[in-house]
């Protein structure tokens, strides 16, 4: 799942007058979610999501708010004991563009959403996340590194084969580790070659 922030989602509003809220979603929060991913679904940048959906996943997603206005959500998806993948990141674009109140830098939306899922990881000992994005240098300053995209069975194509760029997909994949020792210890064992549960994901290629 493409997550669509920009590096200026990193930044903070230089002035306090904006209340941001981090919090998990509720029901209440599908419409405007579902307004966020499905207007960037539009533009081909992230798979459309229906209320159903949306009503599935909701407890996997945290949202940032400012009053009643949701800016931005994300999701931290499960895949083994061990992993999970950071999905569905956006941020509304007027709180990450010029078009800040008053001319001010954009709010840290993105960041602050990512902080909050990796903590959510930290919470059930996760050993580590990974997401797929266009926008490395916005995971690379939350700590990810580039990896090489390694091997994604079927089983976990289900959203992939959804997408118009299943056949020729340019999303990069970034992955933080978050308990080294444990990480270390079950590599290679963690990611068998031969798999129909699990996307197997290689070690951190440095740059």
């Amino acid at each position: 799942m493409i997550s669509v922030v920009q590096a200026d989602s990193f930044l903070e509003h230089p002035h306090g007058g904006v209340a941001l809220a981090t919090r998990k979603a509720v029901m209440r929060d599908i419409p405007a979610i579902l307004e966020i991913i499905n207007g960037y679904a539009a533009q081909g940048l992230m798979l459309p999501r229906t209320e159903f959906e949306m009503s599935e996943a909701i407890r996997d997603f945290t949202v940032v708010t400012n009053g009643s206005e949701l800016l931005g959500c994300g999701a931290l998806h499960f895949y083994s004991p061990t992993v999970g993948e950071i999905r569905s990141l956006a941020v509304v674009p007027r709180a990450r563009s010029a078009e800040a109140p008053q001319g001010n830098k954009p709010h840290g939306v993105g960041r602050r959403v990512v902080e909050a899922l990796l903590e959510e990881a930290q919470l059930y000992e996760l050993d580590a996340v990974f997401a797929f994005t266009y926008v490395t240098g916005f995971f690379q300053k939350m700590g990810f590194d580039v990896v090489e995209r390694g091997v994604l069975p079927l089983k976990a194509w289900k959203d992939c084969l959804r997408c118009p760029k299943f056949h020729a997909c340019d999303e990069i994949a970034v992955l933080r580790i978050l308990r080294p020792g444990h990480w270390a210890q079950a590599q290679p064992d963690l990611w068998p070659v031969e798999t129909d549960s699990y996307i197997q994901l290689p070690t951190v290629r440095r740059f």
